[in-house]
């Protein structure tokens, strides 16, 4: 950081949402926006000598941010860290809330000794999404919960969206319902705009959308979108588990390098 208060070296850890999944061309890394390149955009607003790094690679696991991530972060010297990850944690059934927030706080703890001021988010309930994905509501509020008190010891700043109703808007999300849209996305990063009490940034991004244009289907015709879904989206998913795959094989970070921000697009 300057003497200023303005960030020089940005580095983003994380999994898919991080990489900028639902913001962009999915097929091809380098065609995702994300809310991590959003918040660098508004960094760079601030201070255009700043420099961005993103390591996050969609499909990764807590555990494999921490095993992956990073050693790379602390060795570009950032003054400034996004850590999030444990969605893909959440869904699995051999999910551990204590062994996750371990190694968000592990990381935490590295990063803030090494002198960086570290941002976490809180997590949204996915049942408020995705209906079949209620049961998993308690593992939400319990690694929140985790993640709340590992801030907390770390000095960590943190997003706290979990109970901001709007962040379960269905037109903040794709069709995957697991992923930000690029609305969704820009939200992300104005609420860690605002954790950080960047210049020109404020509240706005808790508040809710206009109403829909059409309705929230209901009866019968969500019974259908949810059996489209489960066709579309959850089939394929579980099929990798069973294989032992993950969308993030043979994948590498977007942006393993410090490099400037190009300002962003009107």
């Amino acid at each position: 950081m300057t003497d200023s208060g303005t960030y020089l070296r940005y580095v983003a850890l994380g999994d898919s949402q991080t990489e900028g999944v639902g913001d962009g061309d999915g097929d091809d890394a380098t065609g995702l926006r994300g809310f991590a390149d959003r918040l660098a955009e508004r960094l760079a607003a601030v201070n255009p000598e700043v420099r961005y790094a993103n390591l996050a690679v969609r499909g990764r696991l807590a555990a494999d941010v921490h095993a992956e991530q990073l050693a790379p972060a602390l060795a570009l010297k950032p003054d400034l860290v996004t850590v999030v990850a444990g969605v893909n944690d959440l869904m699995r059934p051999s999910f551990d809330a204590a062994a996750v927030a371990g190694h968000l706080e592990a990381m935490y703890a590295q990063l803030a000794q090494a002198g960086a001021t570290v941002v976490g988010v809180t997590f949204p309930d996915v049942g408020r999404l995705v209906p079949l994905a209620r049961p998993l509501a308690r593992r939400v509020v319990d690694l929140n919960s985790r993640i709340r008190a590992a801030a907390h010891r770390h000095g960590v700043v943190l997003a706290d969206t979990a109970d901001v109703a709007v962040v379960t808007d269905p037109r903040l999300w794709c069709a995957d319902r697991l992923h930000a849209s690029p609305l969704g996305h820009d939200r992300i990063a104005a609420a860690l705009a605002d954790a950080l009490n960047l210049p020109g940034s404020d509240d706005s991004w808790t508040r809710p959308l206009p109403p829909p244009d059409t309705p929230v289907p209901a009866g019968l015709r969500m019974v259908a979108a949810e059996a489209r879904w489960v066709g579309t989206f959850l089939g394929p998913w579980l099929g990798r588990r069973l294989r032992g795959r993950s969308s993030g094989d043979g994948r590498a970070a977007k942006r393993p390098e410090l490099t400037p921000v190009r300002p962003a697009e009107a």
